[in-house]
């Protein structure tokens, strides 16, 4: 008889020969997003994770401890008990070359920063990486220009992320965040404290900073404006945007950027930031269209495998200050990990930069919008998400024993 973690204590109940917990990813799965964070929990407890690639949505397989059981039912996630017998049985069937399913071990658990203007006045209350981090109960800490331009604040974490952001320092652009204009103000002061003329000087150098954290090993996930704009800002090398007399004839090196290229900027009291961005504000609040995960060889492109696990392969379409990006201005050697195929939308690329790895997600919120405002989403109404299962994937991509993709 299996024997399943559910909504009642059962952790003084489980066989003395219960070897190890499974918490399956696939349909079965009460709560995907919490799952996660039993993963993450599991690490910082220095117990390795094997995360089974391919093999039920993507399933978690971690030694079995009451602990870790009780924690699953107070979490209201879904875990199954296995014998030594049963795993071995499961472990072979994961290696036999007739199933596009692998094996890969976690064993630390990254430590994480988000970049983020959030403090006790800006209230930064959308970003849905935190949303999903504070839901899946996994730790982070907030930075931001200044703790990594005085305190070099980069070299405690493995993971960084950028969500709404405008790396070009462009303050005259409008945001579509209601304590935008308390922002600009805060970024002039700041700038000023620091000793930089310009909040795009500022930004240029916080951009360099990160841009040495990926390289130097790093693990760099951005989402939305955060993605486009680190992009133009690496292009643009220095060059200031705002102060242009004419910042379409800005010269851009290409060869600087992590994803995009042959890219033209907007005029600076445009909304957009560049023809980098497709789809626009609002695009598909109706819900009717999807983006498509690609398949990998898991045994072969572990590094595309890991991010891409998912119970489901369609994606809900949603919208952002970078709703999507234009196929054409993508790189060649860009992999890219979904879009949608009947647009020229790219939604969700990874590359390589030195010895770090980045993956760029756009849109704002893979649950926002469609008619229920642009407010901050509620995920307990989610915890079966596809859309922010894919970022889940990134956060724990730093644990994982990978190689260099092979395709």
């Amino acid at each position: 008889m299996r024997r399943w973690v559910v909504l009642v204590l059962l952790g003084l109940s489980f066989r003395v020969s219960a070897s190890s917990l499974l918490i399956p990813m696939d349909n079965s799965q009460r709560n995907h997003l919490k799952a996660y964070g039993i993963a993450y929990y599991a690490l910082q407890k220095n117990v390795a994770v094997d995360w089974l690639l391919n093999y039920r949505g993507g399933s978690f397989l971690v030694q079995f401890s009451a602990d870790i059981a009780n924690e699953c039912t107070v979490r209201g996630v879904t875990a199954q008990v296995l014998t030594d017998a049963e795993v071995n049985k499961l472990l072979g069937y994961i290696e036999s070359p007739a199933v596009n399913m692998n094996l890969v071990r976690m064993e630390r658990a990254p430590r994480i920063a988000v970049y983020s203007p959030k403090n006790e006045v800006v209230l930064d209350e959308t970003d849905a990486v935190i949303l999903v981090l504070d839901y899946a109960e996994i730790p982070y800490d907030i930075i931001y220009d200044e703790q990594i331009l005085k305190e070099d604040a980069l070299a405690r974490y493995d993971w960084l992320h950028l969500h709404h952001e405008d790396f070009t320092g462009q303050v005259s652009k409008v945001q579509f965040r209601q304590s935008a204009q308390l922002e600009v103000k805060l970024l002039e002061t700041t700038a000023t404290r620091l000793g930089y003329a310009t909040v795009s000087a500022m930004k240029y150098d916080v951009v360099k900073k990160i841009n040495a954290f990926t390289a130097s090993g790093g693990y760099l996930f951005a989402m939305c404006s955060g993605a486009e704009t680190f992009d133009i800002a690496l292009a643009a090398n220095g060059a200031d945007l705002e102060n242009s007399t004419d910042e379409l004839e800005v010269p851009l090196d290409f060869s600087k950027s992590l994803a995009f290229e042959n890219f033209s900027l907007e005029p600076t009291m445009n909304r957009s930031f560049s023809t980098i961005n497709v789809g626009g504000w609002g695009y598909n609040d109706s819900g009717t269209e999807f983006f498509t995960l690609f398949e990998f060889s898991a045994k072969w492109d572990v590094i595309p495998s890991i991010l891409t696990q998912n119970h489901e392969n369609l994606i809900r379409e949603f919208s952002g200050l970078t709703t999507a990006f234009n196929k054409p201005h993508v790189k060649p050697d860009v992999l890219v990990l979904a879009e949608n195929r009947q647009r020229p939308f790219v939604r969700y690329i990874y590359g390589e930069l030195g010895n770090g790895h980045w993956t760029y997600y756009s849109g704002h919120d893979p649950e926002g919008g469609r008619g229920r405002g642009r407010g901050p989403t509620d995920l307990n109404l989610f915890p079966h998400s596809p859309g922010y299962r894919l970022i889940l994937n990134n956060v724990l991509f730093p644990s994982a024993s990978k190689k260099k993709r092979k395709t």
